[in-house]
């Protein structure tokens, strides 16, 4: 790991290895758990990549997959003691496509491609016993047509489902329903794209107040486009902006990006762009929608993927690339004070189906309450795993916490095979030097640590699945609290 030291403000100097210490940390239970490795094709985009999910008082639910048939939502107290065990059958056509939380009860969306119809469909459980309500479809489309999707509000109320309507393989259209948490139908609506050209991508996210925000990268992926759809009336409210175009005489559009909308339905957007030809980095875009009032909108000054940047990322990861390559966003994190930071991860697979897939460097982007560039980081970790693993045992976790950015990740540093924490100063963008959490975590072939479970309780207590010992064929619930 290596250290970042700041000179100046939205720079970073230069760095220094620091070896891992052993932080101060209290694994205070632990009990047998029981899983089995997801089957996904498509490693990149997992449906459900956050399997624990936090409640008031210490509790947390998780959602297990207990065996090929059979998946469970499952209750445990402060003191790791399981208060309940919903069984969740799932049929070999069956899918788990969504899980969320609200306040007194969690929601599992279900996929289903059986017949000559694909279909989601949702299970409400009850918090406080277990109990499941019936099952209810929420939206369902031809078999040969765009898988159907999901999405939730930040706090688990609302739900929208949709289906796309194409021709020709393009999308004209999406027909969309949304649901309060007791699955009770609130409204239906088109969204219509037959004003966008034949080369956009899109998606659907929602509100705590059930509004609709249909985010577009459109114009041959050069612009980032919102659109509000509310419940009480047909008004839509658009706001765009280019983030691509002609410069210097290179064609430049999005190469990836990512949208979050937050509680109070202001959505922030980032996006990496690239050389349509070269394919070479271009810049880091940000853009924050404000819907409140008459709306605003506020684009931060582009960050560059320049010469230097790239001498930086070497210098940081000891490397010798040529180019910045491989990077994806991966987390926008706001915090109470609406500082913004943007995560980019390098990730890859070797080559071909049953190849191993690599996580690297972190690049970190922060931004203050105006969305202006404070600094930025380079996180250097290496990270390797099987390819029936995909993405589930490396790359990170974080979570934010005042100021403060905390990145958990499994590495095996100077030998030591453990979970390792990482705090960044949100103000500063200074990186501590990774610290072990002591729990001699498994370095061998088999499943040895499961990230979807890796939650945060609170700013000092963590919900972790690991596997101890190369001689232990059996996954562990960790409850680890760590000491400041």
């Amino acid at each position: 790991m290596r250290f970042n030291y700041l000179l100046a403000a939205g720079t970073v100097a230069f760095t220094l290895l620091l070896s891992p210490t052993v932080v101060s940390a209290q694994k205070v239970k632990s009990a047998p758990f029981s899983y089995l490795p997801e089957r996904s094709v498509d490693r990149y985009n997992q449906r459900v990549s956050r399997k624990t999910l936090p409640l008031p008082g210490g509790a947390f639910i998780i959602l297990a997959h207990k065996s090929a048939t059979e998946y469970a939502i499952e209750r445990y107290d402060a003191e790791l003691k399981r208060q309940w065990s919903t069984a969740l059958p799932l049929t070999a056509e069956q899918a788990i496509e969504g899980f969320t939380s609200s306040s007194g009860q969690a929601l599992v969306a279900i996929y289903d491609k059986s017949g000559a119809t694909q279909s989601i469909s949702a299970q409400a459980i009850d918090l406080s016993n277990g109990q499941k309500s019936p099952l209810k479809k929420l939206t369902e489309t031809g078999l040969r047509d765009r898988r159907p999707s999901v999405a939730f509000s930040p706090d688990g109320s609302k739900m929208v489902a949709w289906r796309y309507v194409a021709r020709n393989n393009q999308i004209k259209s999406i027909s969309a329903s949304v649901f309060d948490e007791k699955l009770t139908k609130l409204k239906d609506r088109t969204y219509d794209f037959s004003d966008q050209g034949a080369f956009f991508s899109t998606t659907v996210h929602i509100g705590n107040d059930g509004a609709q925000y249909v985010t577009l990268v459109s114009d041959e992926m050069k612009k980032l486009t919102v659109r509000r759809y509310r419940n009480d009336n047909n008004d839509i409210k658009v706001m765009s902006v280019s983030v691509g175009g002609t410069f210097g005489g290179k064609v430049v559009n999005v190469f990836d990006s990512r949208f979050a909308l937050q509680p109070d339905n202001v959505l922030y957007a980032a996006a990496i762009c690239n050389e349509r030809e070269s394919g070479l980095y271009h810049s880091l875009k940000v853009v924050k929608f404000d819907f409140s009032g008459e709306g605003d909108m506020k684009f931060a000054p582009e960050f560059s993927f320049t010469p230097e940047y790239l001498a930086e990322t070497n210098k940081a990861t000891a490397g010798t690339a040529k180019r910045i390559e491989d990077v994806y966003l991966t987390d926008l994190l706001l915090t109470d004070e609406k500082q913004l930071v943007v995560v980019g991860e390098k990730k890859y697979e070797e080559g071909g189906d049953d190849s191993p897939g690599h996580t690297r460097e972190l690049h970190l982007f922060g931004y203050n309450e105006f969305l202006s560039p404070a600094w930025h980081s380079i996180v250097a970790k290496d990270q390797v795993a099987p390819a029936a693993e995909g993405f589930s045992s490396i790359g990170y976790r974080a979570a934010v916490f005042g100021s403060d950015l905390q990145l958990m990740t499994w590495e095996k540093l100077k030998g030591k095979s453990d979970l390792y924490l990482r705090r960044v100063n949100l103000q500063t963008g200074v990186v501590q030097a990774p610290k072990g959490l002591g729990l001699n975590v498994a370095a061998d072939q088999n499943p040895s640590y499961v990230k979807d479970f890796t939650a945060w309780l609170d700013a000092k207590t963590l919900i972790g699945v690991s596997r101890p010992s190369k001689k232990s064929a059996a996954l562990m619930l960790n409850k680890i609290v760590v000491k400041q």
